[in-house]
């Protein structure tokens, strides 16, 4: 059940990007007005994570997670039938509110119903997986929509889903919360929602008002103001909504920084790949999205695979395979050009998709044992927030970096995003790198109470 929320938030996501210009059409609205039927789906999710993980852990995660179905599912329905692009903007806002409710709150479900640390990275890795299925079925299931039923069909179809998932949900989801009731901090989800939405809308708008801009300055005032205000009054309460004090652990800061540099990576590659294999190659958007197979096939198939690494061996192994394969992926396209061939673009993906596919999991699991079960909704909200941060700055730095360029010259203008995505794969060496300590101290701690424990018993035998 808790896969299936992730495959309808991973779902719905691909398939509106995939729709944008036959809405466009349809409403008779321009490329700025599109822009916003996603942006503001994400912008409104990244603000209410961590503050809906925290309402999990109060109130019921299984009550919660159900309210969220309704709300995406309701909002759904208003975008399918919506006659404005204000309409669908606004119901794709509510949408996120919604989604908000469910990938990390699905999480700490997960977390709790599976206590075991070997099972439930294995779970991770399971979970985690089916971001891929969603990447897959995305693009080729909106064109098809599309093709056939027109871009309202792409909200209609998460109307099944939707009465599924509360219906089972219901029947196998089992009820858990924090087992003693913790105080509400409004001030601080208030300060968290206002900075993380004025960073990730600053992202989103920076290329179109520019980046100095007077209004860019105001908004990088006025998020620092917040994220100020946010630590202050953080360190001041007796429950807080965030311990910061977790980051204070390499681990833990390291993993949060390894979320934002894996979407970093994912949401560069799909950009770039968008536009290089429209605008450049001419291709259709069907035709593009069946291009990003290889890359959901290998993630689909190594985020399980690395579930049980680290369950086994810890997230070290994972974390480096994870960097080498998503580093050597962009640094087979740094020579991208309008003739590249296929058979070099397709095992970049796939490479790509392999090292997202093994990231997942022990940056995930990492994040979550950091906590104790009882805060797991929010620590898989703190590692949900860094994935959107992660991926509006993506989208943002990817945007800019071939801003103006015509389809002859955007291979070479996103050369330098190439050089990033192999940046970013580098970068996860320096969570593997944190991880390392906590796995030798637990190795030396367990090799010290068995030579303990043999000197006890060897002269009673």
């Amino acid at each position: 059940m808790c896969c299936l929320s992730m495959f309808l938030v991973g779902l719905d996501t691909t398939v509106v990007n995939v729709a944008l210009p036959a809405i466009g059409r349809g409403l008779g609205v321009g490329t700025r007005s599109l822009e916003w039927t996603v942006d503001a789906y994400t912008l409104v999710l990244a603000g209410l994570l961590i503050s809906s993980g925290a309402l999990a852990d109060r109130f019921g995660r299984r009550r919660v997670f159900q309210s969220g179905l309704v709300v995406f599912g309701a909002a759904s329905l208003v975008c399918a039938i919506a006659p404005s692009v204000g309409t669908l903007v606004t119901a794709r806002a509510v949408q996120g509110i919604g989604a908000s409710m469910l990938s990390p709150v699905a999480l700490a479900i997960v977390v709790n119903a599976m206590p075991d640390p070997r099972e439930r990275a294995q779970a991770i890795g399971v979970w985690a997986s089916v971001f891929g299925l969603s990447m897959a079925a995305g693009p080729v299931t909106g064109g098809a929509l599309i093709a056939g039923f027109g871009w309202r069909s792409v909200f209609w179809v998460n109307a099944p889903l939707i009465v599924a998932a509360v219906v089972l949900s219901a029947v196998f989801v089992p009820e858990s919360r924090s087992q003693r009731a913790q105080r509400l901090d409004i001030p601080g989800q208030a300060l968290l929602t206002v900075a993380i939405g004025v960073l990730v809308g600053v992202l989103i708008e920076g290329p179109r008002i520019g980046w100095t801009s007077l209004a860019a300055l105001t908004a990088y005032a006025f998020a620092a103001l917040a994220t100020v205000g946010f630590v202050w009054v953080e360190s001041r309460r007796r429950e807080p909504l965030m311990d910061l004090r977790l980051f204070r652990r390499p681990v833990f800061s390291s993993a949060v920084l390894g979320a934002v540099a894996v979407f970093v990576a994912l949401n560069v590659t799909l950009l770039l790949n968008t536009l290089y294999l429209q605008h450049t190659r001419g291709w259709t958007p069907l035709a593009a999205g069946v291009a990003t197979l290889p890359m959901a096939v290998g993630a689909t198939l190594c985020a399980p695979l690395s579930g049980r690494l680290v369950g086994r061996v810890g997230p070290r192994l994972p974390l480096v395979l994870a960097g080498t394969f998503i580093a050597v992926g962009g640094l087979c396209l740094i020579g991208l050009d309008q003739h590249t061939h296929v058979f070099l673009l397709l095992p970049a993906y796939l490479l790509i998709g392999i090292g997202f596919g093994f990231a997942n999991a022990p940056i995930t699991n990492t994040a979550v044992s950091g906590l104790p079960p009882a805060r797991a909704g929010v620590a898989g909200a703190i590692t949900s927030t860094a994935r959107q941060f992660g991926a509006a700055l993506g989208i943002a730095l990817a945007g800019g970096l071939v801003a103006g360029a015509g389809p002859a010259g955007l291979p070479h203008a996103s050369r330098p995003g190439w050089i990033l995505v192999a940046a970013c794969g580098l970068f996860l060496f320096l969570p593997a790198h944190a991880s390392r300590p906590k796995e030798d101290t637990i190795r030396s701690t367990s090799a010290g109470s068995a030579s303990r424990i043999t000197r006890r018993t060897t002269p009673q035998s």
